[in-house]
């Protein structure tokens, strides 16, 4: 019986705001090897982006990682300076993007990792990353012409108000949330795509890397694999902050470390009551099904597919 030949996602829409510009996507040049790697953000992206800079240059320890993987719609610095680098590159690329799947172009020739992480951690990771920001963030966020939509604004004192700011207005004050975990899920028996959960990589990093290596078609080097692994583990990827964070750190006053952060789950147990956390799962369960929601919450899908 003949195979059914894939039903290709199409884009449908452009997303802008003080983060986005989806546009970059319009006319892309893709090429046959290129990889993309797909977040909502503080998901597990910069992990990511380093294990797959260790697998195509075998265990390498100072890879300008940041700068090798451009968050592509990001909408500094402007798109024709990232097409252009992209144009120059002579390795095989690795792309970093976090709209959701309609907002994209998606390419049969490329292959797509899509991490997933549990709403709140997200959160809590993400309040990290913007309760650190420094002048030049906003700066850069807010006043680099073409910006759509409110700007950014400082988040408030407390991690818990910044949650329930985020789970009522959907991802506020960043982009939304659930549609974004649904666009990728729905199209996850793409043959060219892999899901890929914070829990899978921090159960088993060298059995993650190794899986993300064979859907990658990247042979591994079995002598220098040891290094490899310690390279994409926390310790030495919070030492070595500066190659991976973008401009080496200089959106946070205290330094690259404050982006990597710590790379631990369930700090949110502490900080929110048992009405919050209910809440968080009803909305999970209604925006995502049963079988998502679950996996979203434990890296475990229910059933192949």
């Amino acid at each position: 019986m003949p195979s059914v030949a894939p039903s290709w996602p199409k884009k449908t829409r452009e997303l802008h705001n003080h983060h986005f510009d989806s546009t970059v996507w319009n006319g892309f040049p893709f090429r046959d090897d290129d990889i993309f790697i797909a977040t909502y953000a503080k998901s597990g992206t910069t992990w990511t982006q380093q294990i797959i800079a260790e697998l195509l240059f075998a265990g390498a320890d100072d890879l300008p990682v940041a700068e090798m993987s451009p968050w592509l719609d990001l909408r500094v610095p402007p798109n024709e300076v990232k097409l252009a680098a992209l144009a120059a590159q002579t390795h095989r690329r690795f792309i970093k993007t976090h709209l959701p799947l309609d907002a994209l172009v998606y390419s049969p020739r490329g292959k797509y990792i899509y991490i997933a992480r549990d709403g709140r951690d997200v959160v809590w990771s993400m309040y990290n990353h913007h309760a650190n920001a420094n002048a030049l963030w906003y700066r850069l966020l807010n006043d680099t012409p073409g910006r759509v939509g409110p700007p950014i604004d400082k988040p408030p004192e407390s991690i818990r108000q910044y949650f329930l700011d985020w789970i009522e207005r959907d991802g506020h004050p960043f982009w939304p949330f659930w549609e974004h975990v649904a666009s990728w899920w729905a199209v996850r028996d793409l043959p060219n795509l892999m899901l890929l959960h914070f829990e899978e990589l921090r159960a088993d990093l060298p059995g993650q890397i190794r899986r993300i290596a064979g859907f990658l078609d990247i042979a591994i080097d079995e002598a220098r694999f040891p290094m490899m692994v310690e390279h994409c583990g926390f310790a030495w990827m919070k030492a070595n902050a500066t190659k991976s964070t973008p401009l080496g750190g200089a959106f946070w006053d205290s330094g690259a470390e404050v982006f990597i952060n710590k790379g631990t789950n369930g700090r949110w147990r502490d900080m929110l009551t048992q009405d919050d956390i209910s809440r968080y799962e009803t909305i999970a369960r209604e925006k995502l099904g049963n079988d998502c929601a679950a996996w979203l919450a434990t890296g475990r899908r229910n059933a192949p597919g």
